[in-house]
């Protein structure tokens, strides 16, 4: 199963001739995942080779506008360019994100009088009061359930699992998604996509020796049940199966100066791709602090305490233009920001990727046969 990342928006604060506003999609299978969907997004969209009517979830880290703006218009675009045949129409499309989330599509989907041709939810994540500074806080009033949209159907309110410090968002047969908290001048999270691990191939001659001939009894095997063959013998999964092939694992954190426990190290070990932001350099640590915002030593750190394999820094400062649009000299260089990371990372083994607009990651299934500690 093809697994990969594409950033639409690398940029903050706004979107530039340069940089998108913050947004990426994570793409399996055909089904897209949107991460943050700032300004502009579904003409980023329109530029890249992914299609906005095969988004069926929509993941946003935090309130920000630069993260949020582009959500109602991005709906509204995908509905006009839906199919109107109800046999035809899209599924319902799930929507993660803090508290007040819920608030903001009804109003700006309200007051235009915006109807979609297809369902929506949703799951609000309650924060904590530890996420933000107090003025950072949303009060209960402001975000205070109202009547739902005509398109909109119920969705969860969310609670930190105190033991493990992180939010189950859901679970199927082929991934668990997980959230978790990290602090920002708002409340903000990060998303952890854990693939389930592939269950091992089936030792073909073995079973052949055993007198075991190819058809259901193998599916079965493979499915996990012990079968009993004629002889009265017993055989056990595990007698027959090659070791597990571990999951994919893909960790996106929103804006952050910090993140928030223990917990969410534990979660994001050995992801395969950890995206986090990295707005200003390392000279500016104090005024990207002071804004909840982190260099790309700070992100360094929390790749190496998680021993992650790649480190994609992004959500740069609009003052770092892309490589190719760098004019000659030009103080503000972002591959000085990579240089940065990779100095605070040096033979550690995590790999540093500068994210650019369009640029596309695949995920790779591990070649290794061993399962990471989780």
């Amino acid at each position: 199963m093809t697994m990969d990342v594409t950033f639409l928006g690398t940029g903050s604060a706004y979107p530039s001739p340069h940089r998108g506003a913050s947004a990426l999609v994570l793409r399996t299978e055909g089904e897209c995942w949107l991460f943050d969907c700032g300004e502009g997004t579904q003409t980023q969209l329109m530029k890249s080779q992914l299609r906005a009517g095969r988004i069926t979830k929509v993941f946003i880290s935090h309130l920000h506008g630069d993260h949020l703006f582009g959500l109602p218009g991005l709906l509204c675009t995908v509905s006009l360019n839906s199919n109107p045949d109800p046999q035809q129409r899209l599924g319902r499309v799930d929507i993660y994100g803090p508290r007040g989330l819920r608030h903001f599509l009804r109003v700006t989907l309200g007051l235009t009088g915006s109807q979609l041709l297809f369902p929506y939810a949703v799951h609000e994540l309650e924060p904590t009061s530890d996420q933000s500074p107090e003025e950072g806080q949303l009060s209960p009033e402001v975000t205070a359930d109202g009547p739902l949209h005509p398109q909109e159907q119920p969705g969860r309110t969310i609670s930190l699992d105190v033991s493990s410090e992180c939010y189950l968002l859901f679970e199927d047969k082929r991934f668990v998604v997980q959230a978790f908290r990290l602090f920002h001048r708002i409340p903000s999270f990060g998303f952890c996509v854990q693939e389930h691990d592939r269950t091992g191939r089936l030792k073909t001659e073995l079973l052949k020796e055993l007198g075991l001939k190819p058809g259901p009894l193998y599916g079965r095997l493979k499915a996990g049940e012990a079968v009993t063959l004629e002889s009265g013998r017993l055989v056990l999964p595990a007698e027959v199966l090659e070791d597990a092939t571990p999951g994919r694992k893909v960790c996106i954190l929103g804006d952050c100066s910090s993140v928030l426990g223990e917990g969410p190290l534990r979660l994001c070990h050995r992801a395969d791709i950890l995206v986090h932001e990295a707005t200003l350099a390392n000279e500016h640590r104090e005024k990207a602090v002071e804004h909840g915002h982190s260099t790309p030593e700070m992100a360094a750190a929390v790749a190496q305490a998680c021993r992650a394999r790649r480190l994609v820094l992004h959500h740069f400062s609009q003052r770092y233009k892309p490589c190719g649009a760098q004019k000659e000299g030009g103080k503000d260089d972002v591959s000085e920001l990579k240089r940065q990371a990779e100095d605070a990372l040096q033979d550690s083994g995590v790999e540093v990727v500068l994210a650019e607009d369009f640029l596309t990651l695949n995920v790779p299934i591990r070649c290794d046969q061993s399962l990471p500690v989780r």
